[in-house]
């Protein structure tokens, strides 16, 4: 039988396997990572198509309201401001008109009934919208904003729109404990600020005096009654206490006129523009707010109702 020599050893055996293993675990690694990466591109595909049907179910829906929102009436109901706030004397009772007796000075505002329907008359294309969706309460028109508001509670809208319905886009709402019963002395009304422009995407853009001179008027009309305001405060504020851009917004809800005209003095202080208008602690607010870059950041715009004689391009400055 044959002899076969021993082979000699390689000593480059060793490395030669260690390079092997090292290559092949590369080589997993990286179909890991490009499976990985493809299932990334794949989610973002999924959710940016999901992201534009929202878009676009959320801009049908304004369209086929704000259709219905501008056919005409035959009788429309339409308001005018008061200059004074006046005293309820009894609860009402729906459909009947309320007194309204003669103002009588107070450290608390006072309920104001609606001056043309204090019988709580929902106006004719507010019934119709209300058919669509029990939830709006109210119509909002600023720059290329047109969109119904509603009413629930202070989460359901980031998430669903007018119908209830899941959309990204949300809904523009009013705060819970918006009463309307009397013509509410502060109306906070909230929104998603979408990069898109949606919802209040565009509010942003009250920061710039152009944009701001330009649309400082807003109109807000509820199902009892309609309304024009005039911005007066454009701010930047934080909600958690002890940070230095702090504000309470709450604290504009207050009924008593000298915590009010605090709470309007501290928000002016804040604000982007300074000294643009007029604003006394017993006016009809209208205050927008929305998210900013942190979780605790909100970009305020604030108005107030015109004024009995003010128009559009004649606005009450403040005394300097």
């Amino acid at each position: 039988m044959p002899y076969y020599p021993e082979r000699k050893p390689d000593p480059y055996a060793e490395e030669q396997k260690r390079i092997a293993e090292a290559a092949a675990k590369g080589k997993r690694r990286r179909l890991i990572l490009a499976a990985a990466f493809s299932l990334l591109i794949i989610y973002s595909g999924i959710r940016l198509a999901a992201y534009g049907a929202d878009y676009y179910a959320s801009r049908q829906t304004s369209q086929t309201l704000y259709e219905l929102y501008e056919e005409p009436t035959e009788v429309p109901v339409e308001a005018t401001p008061v200059p004074t706030a006046v005293p309820v004397t009894a609860a009402p009772v729906q459909g009947t008109p309320v007194p309204i007796p003669e103002p009588t000075e107070s450290v608390f505002l006072q309920p104001v009934p609606y001056p043309n329907n204090p019988g709580w008359k929902i106006s004719e294309r507010f019934r119709k919208l209300k058919k669509k969706s029990s939830y709006i309460i109210g119509w909002l028109s600023m720059d290329a904003l047109e969109e119904a508001v509603v009413l629930k509670d202070n989460t359901f809208f980031l998430t669903h729109d007018v119908y209830g319905k899941k959309n990204a886009n949300g809904a523009i709402f009013a705060d819970s404990g918006l009463n309307l019963m009397t013509r509410p002395y502060t109306i906070f009304l909230f929104g998603h600020n979408m990069k898109s422009g949606n919802m209040f995407g565009r509010l942003k853009k009250y920061k710039e005096s152009a944009y701001y001179f330009k649309h400082r008027i807003i109109t807000f009309d509820s199902e009892y009654e309609d309304g024009k305001y005039a911005v007066f405060a454009v701010a930047d504020i934080n909600t958690e206490p002890g940070t230095p851009t702090y504000y309470n917004l709450w604290s504009l809800e207050s009924n008593r006129i000298d915590e009010r005209e605090e709470a309007l003095n501290k928000l002016l202080s804040r604000s982007v523009h300074a000294n643009m208008l007029d604003v006394r602690p017993d006016e009809q607010l209208l205050v927008l707010v929305t998210c900013d870059q942190k979780e605790t950041d909100r970009l305020v715009v604030a108005a107030r109702r015109l004024r009995d004689g003010e128009s559009e391009n004649h606005l009450t400055l403040p005394v300097r």
